[in-house]
């Protein structure tokens, strides 16, 4: 890790473990250069935002050399940035004053599959001889010319695209612009460690990994059986897509994948303080795949399921049923938590459709989510406040939903531009007559400079949340324990080195009460949020919490 004298970062191999990670879409977080898409020097720009905000790392979204089908998630070059983002002098840049502020960068590994204009690709497809024929993931048609088997994209239709060079399908999880890589093909993994180990040697403190239990196929190409209706949700595909009709034991979560984990990990051991959370994308195995995934210290530091991305309603018992389950399935294992990403609907509008106090809402998921057991990403725009964006057919850029509209509008809602200042154009994203997306007026008088120094805004709740919990090192590492949820209102302790503290939240836009359990727990401030505590009880406003210590 490259870090200057006057950074203060530190080579803690553990600074991972209970971080708070924030997430940036280069696209839509600051455009330098006026061409109406955000990119590095942007980025650069920004990070006192980051810092003041207390985040301990970010996470950028790809920024490779792409053709931008599924912007960005479509590598055609691992080793260089795409001329829409900047260069790699602009990277180092970036790295150089994230440490300076002393915040590290993480960045987004799609290794899975590549865009078809990799040259990897180019040279596979063309033909079955060449030196890497078998790097991606090709098959015979069956005897009738249809695909190999029943496999679906997540995006829509086959997961199988007949190539005529070939003769041939390949295989593609997503768009059919974006080939499975065969990593069963011993140099395809070789090939994706040297990429890995290039970031590293330019000084990025970890990764997050793209879909990463999609790294492997069924080398016998089966048939995935049906799932039962009953069985079916839509925690990882909307409900509109024919993708969860099925069981998906064999066009991904392989067992093979362990092996090539435990050699990922290896690489980054070679390197100090490096981390990788991986995303692991299943609607019925997600936490039982995250525990094999974080078992025995040998594989991933972290990953991050989809139960809280999901679109079921956040009720206390859900809360406490979701942790319980991740200490089950993972009990060797780190979580780390989201409301939001760049994939969903943003969490305030996803939850909190009929809330009135869509502020008070967004606030208390604040403290719940930092609150947890667990790591967590914070996604751009979560610390404003900002609800979906309700944006027109005309204006979807996403290939997602343009393909399952109108009945799911795709990822663009939450992909639209960060807002920095509400009275200037685009909300100070870009100078540009338009951007890549459009800004939603909604937003604007949310923007940064609108919130920063008023106290009751959901910005500066953030902040001082933050600064609260690193005050108590019970919320990044200690343990949880939930009481039975009463109401509306959730319950539970984290305790650390000696440290017990109470954490109580009112889920409800109606007050609310709670007996305090037994013990001398004595009240704490400078969190942010206001509640009331009589001798036997604490009252809770409409979206409150209160946090206590106990006393010895």
């Amino acid at each position: 890790m490259n870090i200057s004298p006057d950074s203060p970062l530190t080579p803690d191999k553990d600074w991972w473990r209970g971080a708070v990670i924030y997430q940036i879409y280069p696209r839509s977080f600051q455009d330098s250069n006026g061409d109406g898409v955000g990119d590095l020097k942007g980025i650069t720009a920004r990070l006192g935002h980051v810092a003041s905000l207390g985040a301990d790392a970010i996470w950028i979204s790809p920024f490779f050399t792409s053709p931008m089908k599924d912007y960005g998630y479509d590598v055609a070059n691992y080793e260089d940035i795409d001329p829409i983002f900047g260069t790699l002098a602009d990277f180092d840049a970036l790295i150089a004053e994230a440490h300076r502020l002393g915040i590290r960068v993480m960045i987004d590994l799609v290794i899975s599959h590549t865009s078809d204009q990799h040259p990897w690709f180019v040279e596979s497809r063309s033909s079955r001889f060449n030196p890497k024929a078998d790097w991606y993931v090709w098959a015979d048609a069956k005897p009738d010319g249809s695909p190999p088997n029943n496999w679906l994209s997540i995006f829509g239709g086959s997961a199988w695209q007949w190539h005529s060079t070939r003769m041939q399908y390949y295989m593609h999880n997503f768009l059919t612009s974006q080939p499975d890589l065969n990593l069963h093909n011993p140099q395809v993994q070789d090939a994706l460690l040297a990429i890995a180990r290039f970031w590293l040697q330019r000084g990025v403190d970890g990764f997050r990994l793209d879909t990463i239990n999609f790294y492997f196929h069924d080398l016998e190409l089966r048939d995935n059986p049906a799932l039962a209706p009953e069985a079916r949700n839509a925690n990882t595909a909307p409900a509109v897509n024919p993708y969860n009709f099925q069981e998906h034991l064999y066009d991904k979560n392989r067992p093979e994948n362990l092996a090539f984990l435990k050699r990922f990990r290896a690489v980054m051991e070679e390197f100090p303080a490096i981390a990788a959370v991986g995303e692991v994308g299943d609607s019925q195995r997600g936490l039982e795949i995250v525990g094999e995934y974080t078992s025995d210290n040998d594989k991933m530091h972290m990953c991050y399921a989809f139960e809280f991305l999901a679109p079921d309603p956040l009720i206390p018992r859900r809360v406490a049923e979701v942790q319980r389950a991740f200490e089950a399935a993972a009990p060797q294992g780190w979580a780390c938590w989201a409301f939001s990403n760049h994939d969903v609907v943003r969490h305030v509008s996803r939850w909190g459709g009929q809330v009135e106090d869509k502020d008070g809402f967004a606030k208390m998921l604040a403290g719940l989510l930092l609150s947890l057991r667990g790591s967590v990403c914070l996604y751009e725009g979560e610390e404003l406040g900002l609800t979906e964006a309700d944006l027109s057919y005309e204006d979807l850029r996403d290939p997602y939903g343009i393909e399952f509209w109108p009945e799911f509008k795709g990822r663009d809602g939450c992909r639209t531009p960060m807002v920095w200042e509400a009275d200037a154009t685009h909300g100070g994203f870009t100078v540009a007559g338009r951007s890549w997306l459009p800004t939603p007026v909604e937003h604007l008088p949310k923007a940064v400079d609108r919130q920063t120094g008023n106290p009751r805004s959901v910005l500066e709740l953030y902040r001082r949340f933050l600064a609260f919990r690193k005050r108590h090192a019970a919320f990044a590492k200690g343990t949880i324990a939930f009481f039975e949820p009463e109401n509306s209102i959730l319950a539970f302790t984290r305790h650390y080195e000696g440290e017990t503290l109470l954490c109580l939240f009112n889920m409800s836009g109606e007050p609310g009460a709670i007996a305090l359990p037994a013990g001398n727990w004595q009240a704490l401030a400078d969190h942010g949020f206001e509640s009331r505590q009589s001798v036997e009880a604490i009252e809770l406003p409409a979206w409150g919490a209160f946090f206590a210590r106990l006393a010895g």
